[in-house]
């Protein structure tokens, strides 16, 4: 009968041995990432409604992790991760060739950023195919997901780049999305014309690639968003409800 629990406490430590545990770091201890001199002023402008403290933590970055920044844009979350994970660690800043193609200046603001941080790695290779050189221990995606699901992208892109992401992560490794919300049940009807993707939409696509939902935050609820409206329209620009999501690819 001792047989039954020495096995099982055999495939417990088995099982912490190899996953992820989670940061004990908190919002302060992001202080310095937020105030390194190199972020632009344009960034530290949006600070207040991006919440980046509480983003590196959910996301649970650590010093000298290797972290993929999936549609990187402008280089906001990028420039922030490579301070948070400082010297020993990497980011992989990834722009799409398809978004390149699309406005050149994607290219540029990419260059400026590897530019101006040594641990930042650009990659720039087709969407559904990015090209990180080594498993990650975490990929962010920020307002990026439902633009895999608009009229313009090919069929099927949404599960080949999810997909790809799975592939790109260590076992045990995070991958955290976040976007902006659409109507309850709308799916991604509604995507294409709002930039918008349902919260339930995003978790069952994501699990169904193999990803484990591990933990989510209201950081950027907006109860006052009816979610019906463009999220570049000046009405509710800069203040659309957002949802954030952890999911874990298992160990």
């Amino acid at each position: 009968m001792r047989a039954l629990p020495v096995l099982l406490l055999a495939l417990a430590l088995g099982a912490c041995a190899t996953a992820r545990p989670p940061s004990a770091l908190s919002p302060a201890d992001y202080a310095a990432a937020i105030a390194d001199a190199k972020r632009p002023a344009t960034d530290r402008d949006r600070d207040a409604a991006r919440l980046p403290a509480q983003v590196l933590e959910f996301a649970q970055v650590a010093p000298g992790e290797k972290v993929g920044d999936f549609m990187m844009g402008g280089g906001y979350f990028t420039r922030l991760l490579a301070a948070a994970v400082g010297p020993t660690g990497k980011v992989y800043g990834f722009t799409p060739d398809e978004f390149v193609a699309f406005r050149p200046a994607y290219a540029t603001e990419q260059d400026a950023v590897v530019a101006d941080y040594a641990n930042v790695i650009k990659v720039r290779s087709p969407l559904t195919a990015p090209a990180f050189p080594e498993p990650l221990d975490t990929i962010i995606t920020v307002q990026n997901l439902h633009d895999l699901y608009i009229e313009q992208m090919p069929k099927g892109t949404a599960a080949k780049a999810i997909s790809a992401l799975y592939g790109a992560l260590k076992p045990g490794g995070m991958l955290v999305v976040i976007d902006h919300s659409a109507p309850v049940g709308s799916g991604t009807t509604l995507t294409s014309k709002l930039h918008r993707i349902d919260r339930a939409t995003a978790v069952a696509d994501l699990t169904a690639a193999g990803f484990v939902l591990d933990g989510s935050s209201d950081l950027y609820a907006r109860p006052a968003d009816p979610r019906t409206a463009n999220v570049f329209d000046p009405s509710i620009r800069g203040k659309t409800d957002q949802f954030a999501l952890r999911f874990r690819k298992p160990a």
